[in-house]
């Protein structure tokens, strides 16, 4: 193999593809669209404040949820409970209410049914603030018929709320503050980074092997350089693009959510949180006590903080670029070989099934490793090579494999690259050059003899 060759290839492949205007627009647009996933709900929160001081008005001749429905910031309710529902619901929306709110008599359980009309369909807040008012109503009543005394302060005093903390225990016997929920973050979103980045790369060396098929540019190419020396150099230089925009992607991101966090404020970008809210009203020693007191709180934010620092980023990103790497690079010669054996994309849906079939088994390996870390399921998806980028990097953030299995997840899928690039060669140097005709699974064997 000549390197210069080699790296001629690898170059041509990165410069057209980084000059097309595509890859321009989907290394911009992309970071984009992830800061807005992160940034559209706090957004949409404070868009939604904007419908404030709503009129709800309440028929219930028996009274029973008198006193329960509480003015709110969103709601303000009325009751009329003298004028009949038939001739509320002629009326309401004209005094300015938008919903009218129908409770029948309760029945000899004490059960009611309850009814809400509207000129505009309620939203799921609305709705559901209207069932927990009832639904509390008419607990009381059921509960006074038992004459208890003191039954609210009993009630208020066998309330009870119980959280679990979780820790992990290493061979030393220290402990290491755990957050299951953190954990399945970080699995599901290198796993699906992984899974993307790999069918749309992958895919990308598949289109490109197809277009100077087509094209009979790869006739003048093989005259000066070896089939296996293009093919190699033609996975090299996508995957090389695919580094590039992966690490742009990560500053484009850092630097926008940056941008907005600066002028939006922290506290606007988070709070949906309590721990925000006594942040935004705290000032000077307000906020140096807020924050000594988190270092002591057993609140689910402090838990989330410690458990975050436990957690071994370095190990997550090295992981996952070498799964990456490697991932790529094994279904690259395989999109590479379903590439060379048509003449069109048309023609790839049968070839390239048997390639995308462990990628989509990898994947549902993947969702149930994240119930099930350490089953044997999840070890073997981990192990075996068509499946591991996927399956291992939802592993890995639970910290509970086993330094050989890593090594030796790694070994199996560096060598099974090794031969499936050596099996897909064989197939790409005779398909690159044959046109007109449709190969079936026949043929394609028939030119690993060649």
């Amino acid at each position: 193999m000549k390197l210069d060759k080699l790296f001629l290839i690898i170059s041509r492949e990165f410069m057209i593809r980084v000059k097309k205007k595509s890859f321009i627009f989907l290394t911009i647009l992309t970071p984009i669209f992830f800061a807005a996933l992160m940034i559209l709900p706090s957004a949409i929160m404070l868009m939604s404040e904007g419908e404030k001081g709503q009129k709800m008005l309440v028929s219930d001749p028996s009274a029973v949820t008198q006193g329960f429905f509480k003015d709110t910031d969103a709601h303000t309710w009325t009751y009329d409970n003298e004028t009949s529902a038939e001739e509320l619901k002629k009326s309401f929306s004209e005094k300015g209410y938008i919903a009218l709110v129908e409770i029948s008599a309760p029945d000899s359980l004490m059960n009611v049914t309850v009814a809400a009309y509207s000129s505009k369909q309620l939203n799921v807040d609305t709705k559901d603030e209207i069932e927990k008012g009832v639904s509390k109503a008419v607990e009381k009543k059921k509960l006074d018929k038992y004459n208890i005394e003191n039954l609210d302060s009993i009630l208020k005093d066998i309330k009870t709320n119980i959280s679990v903390k979780t820790f992990t225990l290493d061979e030393e016997g220290e402990e290491k503050r755990s957050v299951v929920e953190i954990y399945m973050a970080i699995a599901y979103i290198a796993s699906i980074l992984i899974y993307m980045f790999i069918f749309m790369f992958g895919s990308m060396v598949m289109r490109g092997v197809i277009e100077e098929k087509t094209n009979r540019i790869v006739e003048v190419i093989v005259s000066s350089v070896k089939p296996f020396e293009l093919m190699l150099g033609k996975i090299l230089g996508v995957g090389s693009v695919a580094l590039v925009q992966f690490l742009i992607w990560i500053l484009l991101s850092v630097g926008i959510l940056a941008g907005v966090q600066s002028f939006m404020g922290t506290d606007t970008l988070v709070q949906s949180t309590q721990m925000t809210q006594g942040i935004a009203g705290a000032q000077g020693e307000e906020i140096a006590q807020l924050t000594s007191s988190l270092q002591e709180d057993s609140s689910p934010f402090s838990d989330i903080m410690g458990a975050l620092g436990e957690v071994n980023f370095t190990e997550i990103i090295l992981v996952f670029l070498a799964y990456f790497i490697l991932g790529y690079l094994l279904y690259a010669s395989l999109f590479a070989a379903v590439g060379s054996a048509v003449d069109n994309e048309a023609d790839t849906q049968q070839l390239v099934l048997p390639v995308t079939l462990p990628l989509i088994i990898g994947l549902f390996l993947m969702m149930h490793t994240f119930q099930h870390p350490g089953s044997s399921l999840s070890f073997w998806g981990s192990i075996i090579p068509f499946t591991s980028p996927m399956v291992m990097m939802a592993r890995i953030p639970f910290g509970d494999v086993p330094a050989w299995e890593l090594a030796l997840s790694l070994g199996l899928l560096i060598g099974t690259f090794l031969f499936m690039t050596f099996v897909s060669a064989k197939i790409y140097r005779v398909g690159i050059l044959m046109y007109g005709k449709k190969p079936n699974w026949k043929e394609i064997v028939k030119w690993l003899k060649y």
